[in-house]
Formats: C-alpha cells, structure tokens, sequence
C-alpha cells in the first residue's frame, strides 16, 4: 500500500509541475501577444469567448486566461462584459486538456522527454529553448498520468477504496469530492486527469467519473477568486461571475444528471470509458457557456447593481 501511495503522489507532483511549469513557460513564449489578442478581439461576447477559448489552449490554463483577464479588467483596460465573455471561452478550451489527456500516449512520454531535454541542450536560440521546455513538460505531464495509471492499478483489489469509491456513485457526493480535491490540488486538470486514469482501470464508473469531474468546475474557481483580493470592483464581478456560471452549470448537471449521461453515451457510441469522460467535460462546457453565453447582460445588471463601480 505504501508504494502505491508513494508512486501515485510522485505522478500526481510530476503532473502538477508540469501544468505549471508549461503554463508559465508558455507564457513567456506568447503572454504579451496573448494579452494584445484580447485587447484586440473582444469586440462584442462572440468574440471574447472565441478569444478566451482559443489563448486557453494556447496557454493550457483556464486560470491563467481568466487572471489575466481580471488584471486587465483592473487596469480598466478590459470593461466587466468583455471579462465575461473570456472566462466562458475559457471554460470550452480547458477541455481540450481533458482530450489530450484521454489519448493513450503516455508510454511514449519519454520520447517527448528527450526532445525537450535535447532541444534545450543543444540550442542557444531562446525561441528553440522554448519551444523545447514545451516539449519536455508535455512529455513530463504524459509521464505524471503514466505513473498514475500503473501505481493505482493495484487498488482493484483493496475492498476499502472501492468501498470509497463506491460513494461517488451519489452525483452530489462525488461533486463534493471533485471539489474538494481541486481545491486543495488548485489544478483541474489534474482532477480531470486523475478520474480519467482511474476510470481506464475501471476504478471509477461512469457516473462517478462525470460526478467528480462535475465538482472540479467548481474547485478551480478558488484561485480566480484569491486573484481578486485588493481588486477594484469589475475585478471583483469577473471572479465572482466565473464562480456563479460554474455553480449554476453545476447545479444544472446535477437536476439532469441522468439524461446528461445518457446523451455523453449517446455522443460517444462505443468509446473507451477514458474518451466518454472527456467528452463529458467538454459536452458539459460548451452546454453551460450556450446556456448562460445569452445571459451575459442580465448578469452584468445583477452584478452592477450588487457592486456598482462608485
């Protein structure tokens, strides 16, 4: 038991690393261009959420997008609705991270690891050094989900996990804990991640996978909101409007629980259970932001009237 803790904590620190250490890397790479991008293209809600879905896969981070988003909507060089719209496209392009992660690639993890490693070794170009610190990390974040998947592959035989995991069958419980373990890993995606390799060894049912995927919307909220403190007001509704769309989507996929998975088996025909679950996440998301993508205005009178700017 001891050793499968031990090797499914070191996956999960490899994998955390490596969503940090790409996100912030990128960023280097493009976090200038990514901030004129947004000053640029969010003309009107289509286009802010076209633009806050696409900087989210370039950056691979919702959080990332949504805090720039927030400093600029401190700078007032952002107004509030403009915010708005990013964080929903924000919300559709973290679930490419949960696509990418449902791929069977992690045994060719090390390839990728010697790219980077080499890349940076050998170059003395700062784009090419870069690029392959990119390489390197998604090489490494592939490797954290493949020494996740062979240490908890033991635990089918451990009646007391099952019997835990066995409560996640609850969609609220198993919201809860999605929740609760984002909250204190502060990485969705690892959330995400975790569900789809536990779900691949047949650890976690369907039902359960969805449920716990359904809470980390909701746990990934903390860090966008600890963005806020000491914010002006507008910063304020961008946080607090990121927390409101993803607790109603939430409450949403919960009240219709039973017909969401029926239509994610519907979509995903004879998919392995690790393709269903990220095709849960991303269905879930794009639902939400067509849902509340019309309501942007009404929010934005709500929030303006709670917290006016004077």
């Amino acid at each position: 038991m001891k050793e499968i803790i031990l090797s499914t904590l070191a996956g999960l620190i490899l994998f955390l690393f490596a969503v940090n250490s790409l996100s912030k890397t990128i960023k280097i790479a493009i976090g200038e261009r990514a901030k004129k991008w947004i000053l640029k293209f969010t003309s009107n809600t289509f286009s802010s959420i076209m633009v806050g879905l696409l900087v989210t896969i370039l950056l691979e981070s919702s959080s990332a997008v949504i805090i720039i988003a927030i400093v600029l909507v401190n700078s007032k060089i952002l107004s509030f609705r403009q915010a708005m719209g990013i964080a929903l496209g924000a919300n559709i392009g973290t679930t490419i991270g949960s696509q990418i992660i449902a791929t069977n690639i992690g045994q060719y993890s090390p390839i990728l690891m010697t790219i980077g490693f080499v890349l940076i070794l050998v170059s003395k170009s700062g784009s090419i050094n870069n690029a392959g610190k990119i390489i390197l990390y998604f090489g490494l974040l592939f490797f954290g989900l493949f020494t996740m998947e062979k240490a908890v592959e033991p635990l089918k035989d451990q009646a007391f996990f099952l019997d835990w995991l066995k409560k996640t069958e609850n969609p609220i419980i198993g919201a809860l804990v999605g929740a609760m373990v984002t909250f204190l890993i502060q990485s969705s995606s690892a959330t995400v991640g975790m569900v789809i390799v536990l779900s691949k060894k047949g650890l976690l049912s369907l039902s359960s996978g969805i449920a716990v995927m359904l809470g980390a919307e909701l746990g990934t909220c903390s860090d966008t909101l600890f963005a806020t403190i000491n914010g002006s007001r507008a910063a304020i509704k961008t946080g607090l409007f990121h927390l409101t769309f993803n607790f109603l989507s939430i409450i949403l996929g919960l009240i219709f629980f039973s017909p969401f998975v029926d239509l994610v088996k519907f979509i995903s025909q004879n998919a392995p259970i690790e393709r269903i679950v990220a095709n849960s996440h991303m269905i879930f998301n794009i639902s939400g932001v067509l849902i509340f993508a019309w309501t942007i205005p009404i929010f934005e009178k709500i929030f303006n009237k709670i917290l006016p700017d004077k």
